[in-house]
């Protein structure tokens, strides 16, 4: 489930929560209809903009769709949303595409009741009444919220941190392991501490770099 919060125009926000089942959503997009369910089986990052034809989200979008590519390879799936119309986002596609040489190749939410925005927290009436802040959210194959990110208005997003935070995740759930500050593909790893003092007396001894029983790292 999730939390809900009252905006100081009564109306009601929904905050989803890290670990617990990503909303269901259902929407027009510039790639015809989707639903989230259609992409049970991979990961999926959903990206709010505040708006279509702006200078910072054009920024953004263009990044996307130049590691498009590498999402792909990964098993995962962008998701652009804002609160516009899908011919709104059909002619700012296209405005790219024509002004930058950039081609979009994700889909792109048409979202204008507000109903995938407000089921995800991305109206903040502090920031806006009308506009979707910058929010990343990180979906897993079992469609499980994994992560979230929120950016202001005025600032935008670095493309190659969401992609390095799915591949930190993926390693995550394939080994069994955390990842450290700023953690890239070939680097070490961090064990999991132990959870007792049995399990602490042995750690010092396994073949691993141990710092001590609570701070130990390995290779994949």
């Amino acid at each position: 489930m999730s939390d809900e919060s009252t905006s100081q125009n009564g109306g009601m926000f929904a905050f989803p929560r890290l670990n617990e089942p990503a909303p269901q959503f259902s929407a027009k997009t510039t790639h015809g209809a989707l639903s989230l369910s259609d992409y049970k089986g991979k990961w999926v990052v959903l990206f709010s903009h505040p708006a279509d034809f702006t200078p910072v989200c054009t920024t953004e979008f263009i990044a996307f769709a130049r590691k498009f590519e590498e999402f792909q390879k990964r098993n995962t799936q962008i998701i652009g949303l804002s609160i516009d119309s899908v011919y709104s986002h059909i002619a700012w596609v296209r405005n790219i595409e024509q002004n930058f040489g950039v081609k979009i190749p994700f889909p792109v939410i048409a979202d204008l009741d507000m109903g995938v925005a407000k089921q995800y927290g991305m109206v903040h009436p502090g920031a806006s009444d009308t506009s979707a802040v910058r929010a990343v959210f990180v979906i897993d194959p079992r469609q499980t919220l994994r992560a979230m990110i929120y950016y202001p208005l005025t600032n935008g997003r670095n493309i190659d941190e969401i992609l390095r935070l799915v591949e930190a995740l993926q390693a995550t759930d394939k080994h069994s392991i955390a990842t450290p500050e700023n953690w890239h593909p070939g680097e070490q790893v961090i064990v999991p501490p132990p959870q007792t003092q049995a399990e602490a007396d042995k750690r010092v001894k396994e073949p691993y770099e141990v710092t001590d029983w609570y701070f130990s790292k390995k290779d994949l």
